[in-house]
């Protein structure tokens, strides 16, 4: 890391005690901008990288709501709008236990370069609460997300920050927090979430978007490669929206899709995951994977190790952040591993990935090759504001343009910056430009 970079991260840590995610991802963007310190001076004289390092605008609330025993609970929200400097805030909320500040800023601080790879003119934010849903009726998360957004209406709308759905974070919680939300200012606003429901202003294609853009992605790593996922064994973890449109993407591609996940353990299923039988388990249910491996004569569930202990051709994790380490990756590489595409927000330990990178195995991040879910958002957004509705085919064949187009930039900026075939140093130096130059050019805010 240049010494002047390296001082940037050293007040960035002081200033940020206690907040490993964050501190790691931003460490794993400076570590990619030796070559820009030396090309592109004025990145620093003009205070951009101190400026990135912070948020704009950090808001933390007290969500109090009723549970169905009459007792009172009382959750953390949080909003991290983190920069707008090519656009409104974008970025999902997420509901899960784990949820703290440090976490919403490294997944806001993710979104600034994603968002920019894009090319659709959105900034980077991230929101969420430590509520879980998980086991909680259809009342008690509608009171939770009632209450969830008579706070953050204040600070939301189409043109200043536009949330979207996370972990936690469905169709379901996008309806309650938008009906409460329009009940509040009085005005249908459409554009000011995106993952509606398909009847009032959701997108075709959306609920698809982030799993089928990492396919998209990966089947460019591998067309690099001179290879395709025709027959191909492929891992994904995970069992939520991204990984089940995953699964259905690289089904139609040809692949195969030995084991899906969730944090009961993993599920191998011989004859290949069954996607029926798991949106009927994961969406309608709302179940676990044991549900759907006593339903299913060919699959047995896992419930100790890691989904990563299995040989994959690809794999594509799509759970949770820093799920896949160093020993897993080692594993991955003595099976024969080729492509991974990270379908979560940096699902891969930093010895993880300095193993794929180091044993030549073609590494893409989650900055890059899950974006198809905030593009789409974006592509949601768009018809909004137009009030018109894109077709199935004509969104998904968008989606795979972008997505397309970021693996190339991502090569492009690699080959130009000295990392040929480096999709990580790509996609940091390629997204972080265009929001340099907007901040630069819109002077010091």
């Amino acid at each position: 890391m240049h010494r002047h970079v390296e001082e940037i991260f050293a007040l960035v840590t002081r200033r940020n005690p206690g907040e490993p995610e964050f501190l790691q991802a931003v460490e794993e963007v400076f570590g990619s901008l030796d070559p820009v310190v030396e090309r592109h001076p004025w990145i620093f004289t003009s205070g951009v990288i101190e400026r990135l390092a912070e948020p704009e605008r950090q808001i933390l609330f007290r969500v109090p709501w009723v549970d169905d025993s009459g007792t009172v609970q009382v959750n953390r929200g949080f909003r991290v709008e983190y920069n707008s400097a090519l656009g409104p805030y974008k970025g999902g909320l997420r509901f899960h236990p784990s949820v703290n500040l440090g976490i919403i800023k490294f997944l806001g601080f993710e979104q600034i370069f994603k968002n920019s790879l894009t090319g659709l003119g959105i900034g980077g934010g991230k929101g969420g609460s430590d509520f879980d849903p998980r086991g909680r009726s259809e009342g008690e998360v509608m009171r939770f997300c009632q209450s969830f957004m008579t706070e953050l209406y204040r600070h939301i709308g189409p043109s200043t920050d536009v949330p979207a759905g996370d972990i936690g974070v469905g169709g379901r919680e996008i309806g309650f927090l938008f009906g409460q939300y329009r009940r509040i200012v009085g005005r249908h606003e459409t554009g000011v979430l995106t993952g509606k429901g398909l009847d009032w202003g959701g997108s075709l294609a959306r609920k698809e978007a982030t799993g089928y853009g990492a396919v998209f992605f990966a089947r460019e790593q591998l067309r690099r490669l001179g290879l395709t996922f025709e027959g191909r064994r492929v891992t994904i973890s995970g069992s939520g929206n991204v990984a089940i449109y995953a699964a259905e993407k690289v089904f139609q591609l040809g692949g195969f899709v030995q084991a899906v996940s969730d944090s009961s353990g993993y599920v191998v299923d011989d004859d290949g995951i069954d996607l029926a039988l798991l949106r009927q388990v994961k969406e309608v249910e709302r179940g676990r994977l044991a549900s759907y491996a006593s339903r299913r004569a060919s699959a047995r569930l896992v419930t100790g190790g890691s989904i990563w202990d299995l040989p994959a051709s690809v794999a594509l994790p799509c759970a949770t952040q820093n799920e896949l380490s160093g020993s897993a990756a080692a594993s991955l590489i003595g099976s024969g591993l080729r492509v991974v595409a990270e379908g979560a927000n940096m699902p891969c330990t930093p010895e993880a990935v300095a193993a794929f990178l180091e044993a030549g195995v073609s590494f893409a991040p989650g900055k890059a090759a899950n974006a198809g879910g905030v593009a789409t958002s974006a592509l949601e957004m768009q018809q909004n504001a137009s009030r018109s509705c894109w077709t199935f085919a004509q969104t998904e064949a968008r989606l795979e343009e972008i997505m397309v187009g970021i693996h190339d930039q991502c090569l492009a900026t690699a080959e130009e910056y000295g990392s040929p075939g480096n999709y990580i140093v790509g996609a940091n130096i390629a997204g972080l430009l265009k929001v340099a130059r907007a901040m630069a050019e819109q002077g010091i805010v």
